[in-house]
């Protein structure tokens, strides 16, 4: 069986149950058993519905049942409206009933403590044991519009009337902001075929609901509202399921402040914020990073118009100066282009428009378009849709008197529907004065048309990478780009060499970058200040004399580092330096020797590391060295595995990128090299399958043609054994 039928399968009973059994179903209206039978009665719920109660006989004219057990049909789903004291013996009997699915509401399990949390996977044992799926407990339930399965008791999920086009599934880790979200959607004209609140995530967790809305062929758009990813790994995967059938993912996930960011002994752990890695976790996989709930809606009502961006050139249709001008420079900060029209364009619009009218960008109609030339909004259309460098047109202002069969509004629909620039309408929001007359007809011919409270400004930013991301993912062969990994014998290597609970000697780090073609400076070993003078001999002057103790990892804070050493003599007095100094550092450090390197003529410098977050695990990071790196914080992060568009975008996305190109007369710095060695790092830190908890090259100096590691810190997982001994 396909994993694609048993997601369907196994969530079928809980959003498309034939029969429905509400648990503590009540007569009384001020109950919550009362408003979750009128809700599924009022939702017109398609299935069956069995009240349970234990001293009525009927409820809101449906014949009622002491227990679930002496319902005589079959249950798909139980909506329990009952006390937490109540759960486990109502669930054991749902289990006799054979029920498929289960929603809780009530609170007081993991969420207050300890003994909370027990109760809670006693729960779950139970559902687990006899196939129940489960929502909540501590949630506000679901809603599937589709067929009227209304399992909440929040009022606010009927209170406004639904949409045609429901197509977009929600899913929240928080209920009460979950049901603001629904609402607001639904004031602005979105209805969500399917809204989740999965609360504790007892036994079907946020993964679950999108694995489910994944492979639902009525979902066109995943959005949700996510604390922390549960299980981060199956998301990854179900975010690559999504971009491959073009339904995109976008996701509000809070916590955008430094509280999670934790200290460590490398560079690559104190830089990588949880927030940070979220955000590389996002722009991978292709899902969409939303700021807030608006943005989930106005982005949805774009993607539903059924047209894709075909670039950021973007181009604003005003009939006010000053809103152009505000428009542009938000279109500016969130990564659109605002181009300068092209001299046959302008003379295009030029022709149509008033001679005080501005044919720049933003065109600007003036007032006269507003109050008594309305049709001058259509007249740039055809000039700017006949122009291959425009991407998207923006329109801030539109005839509000227009109705669906005006003949104008007709010609500017179908020029429009015979173009392949995206067109966005967003007026400005004035109570009674935002929505034009026509707007439902134009998003029923894929012109949407939003306010500018919503942000579709920034939604359609998001849309544009959405559809970079989509079409690079369409084209690229990842399984081509994957460079081969470094197989079993060198497996076998890192077995040997990364023992649990250590920090690798600079030099023993060296050794497993080479094992992965990352070329390090050429280096030796030296036990003596004669054998120091030997192996400088041999490298060639200039010379590096380092410290190799385990016990050292930061070198300069024991100043146990000498550099430019010319000749023998320099040699040997650094030898005897660097041995005092790092015995008066850290007395009882195991010292392996001084390890003579080359001198590395200067380069770009930049830094390369891993890290492990507690959520995702192996954590890859990019950034150029010296400042950049210290105090500008400029860096790119990525979760393992990386593909090579990984890669590739890591590099281009930190903001001194520029400096690999060359500055002031340094020669360019190699990125197809910078790329290979995140590519190979990204293979060590796969076959080393967790024994690796903290990885820095720094620095790693590049040259116009290839790099070189100058340094290397490793440090392993204190905690490898247990897991060795637990798994086998």
């Amino acid at each position: 069986m396909s994993n694609e039928s048993v997601a369907e399968r196994s969530l079928e009973s809980l959003f498309y149950p034939r029969s429905v059994a509400v648990l503590g179903a009540s007569k009384n209206p001020n109950k919550l058993g009362y408003i979750q039978m009128k809700a599924l009665i009022d939702g017109k719920f398609s299935g069956e519905i069995f009240p349970i109660n234990l001293k009525s006989t009927e409820i809101e004219g449906l014949p009622c049942y002491s227990s679930i057990t002496d319902v005589p049909k079959p249950v798909d789903l139980a909506i329990f409206c009952v006390s937490a004291n109540q759960i486990q013996q109502s669930l054991e009997e749902c289990a006799q009933k054979k029920v498929k699915a289960a929603i809780i509401f009530a609170s007081g399990f993991s969420e207050t403590g300890e003994e909370g949390a027990k109760q809670q996977e006693l729960l779950a044992e139970i559902a687990r044991k006899n196939g129940i799926r489960l929502i909540g407990p501590n949630c506000v339930g679901m809603v599937n519009t589709l067929n009227g399965l209304v399992g909440t008791f929040s009022p606010g999920v009927m209170a406004y009337p639904l949409s045609d086009n429901r197509a977009v599934g929600y899913v929240s880790q928080s209920g009460a902001f979950g049901v603001l979200t629904y609402m607001a959607a639904a004031q602005h004209g979105l209805s969500f075929n399917y809204f989740v609140t999965v609360g504790n995530e007892m036994e079907t967790e946020f993964a679950d609901i999108v694995e489910y809305m994944v492979h639902d062929p009525n979902t066109k758009v995943i959005s949700g509202y996510l604390e922390g990813a549960k299980d981060p790994a199956k998301l990854r995967r179900l975010a690559k399921e999504a971009l491959d059938r073009n339904k995109p993912m976008i996701v509000m996930k809070t916590g955008r402040s430094s509280a999670g960011s934790r200290a460590a002994a490398s560079h690559t752990g104190s830089l990588a914020g949880s927030d940070q890695v979220y955000d590389a976790f996002f722009k991978q996989t292709g899902m969409i990073r939303a700021n807030d709930y608006e943005e989930i809606i106005s982005f949805s009502k774009l993607f539903l118009s059924g047209k894709l961006p075909t670039g950021r050139n973007t181009v604003i249709i005003t009939s006010s100066g000053g809103r152009g001008i505000n428009e542009a420079d938000r279109c500016e900060a969130n990564g659109l282009t605002i181009i300068p029209l092209k001299d046959e364009t302008k003379a295009k619009i030029k022709q149509a428009v008033p001679s005080f009218a501005s044919t720049s960008n933003p065109i600007d109609l003036t007032a006269a378009a507003a109050v008594t030339n309305p049709e001058l909004f259509i007249a740039p259309l055809r000039a700017l849709s006949e122009d291959p460098e425009v991407d998207n047109i923006i329109l801030t202002e539109f005839p509000m008197h227009w109705e669906a069969d005006h003949p104008l509004l007709q010609e500017f629909i179908e020029i429009c529907k015979s173009s392949d620039k995206f067109i966005l309408v967003t007026t400005f929001p004035l109570q009674g004065m935002s929505i034009p007359k026509g707007a439902a007809e134009m998003e029923k011919n894929g012109i949407p048309v939003i306010t500018g409270d919503l942000h579709p400004v920034s939604a359609l930013a998001k849309l544009v990478d959405y559809s970079e991301k989509y079409r690079r993912n369409k084209q690229a062969n990842e399984s081509a780009e994957q460079r081969e990994t470094a197989g079993s014998e060198a497996k076998g290597i890192l077995e040997n060499l990364l023992k649990p609970g250590v920090t690798l000697s600079e030099f023993e780090a060296s050794e497993i970058l080479e094992i992965y073609q990352i070329t390090t400076a050429q280096k030796a070993l030296a036990a003596t200040a004669e054998e120091a003078v030997q192996c400088a001999r041999s490298i060639g002057y200039p010379v590096v004399l380092k410290v190799d103790s385990k016990d050292i990892p930061h070198k300069t804070d024991a100043d146990a580092i000498r550099l430019h050493l010319q000749n023998d003599h320099q040699v040997i007095d650094a030898y005897a330096d660097i041995l005092r100094s790092a015995k008066g550092y850290k007395p009882d450090a195991v010292i392996n020797g001084v390890s003579v390197q080359e001198m590395l003529p200067k380069g770009t410098e930049v830094i390369i590391g891993v890290t492990k977050d507690p959520a995702f695990g192996p954590v890859i990071m990019f950034g150029l060295g010296g400042i950049f790196v210290e105090t500008l914080k400029d860096v790119s992060f990525r979760v393992a595995p990386l593909t090579r568009q990984d890669a590739i975008e890591m590099v281009e996305e930190i903001k001194g990128k520029a400096i690999l190109s060359g500055v002031r007369g340094q020669a360019p710095a190699d990125r197809e090299a910078i790329i290979n060695v995140l590519l190979r790092v990204s293979e060590l830190i796969a076959d080393s399958e967790g024994r690796i908890d903290e990885l820095d090259i720094n620095p790693l100096i590049v040259y116009e043609n290839g790099l070189k590691a100058a340094d290397a810190l490793i440090v392993t997982n204190s905690h490898m054994a247990e897991k060795t001994e637990v798994g086998g």
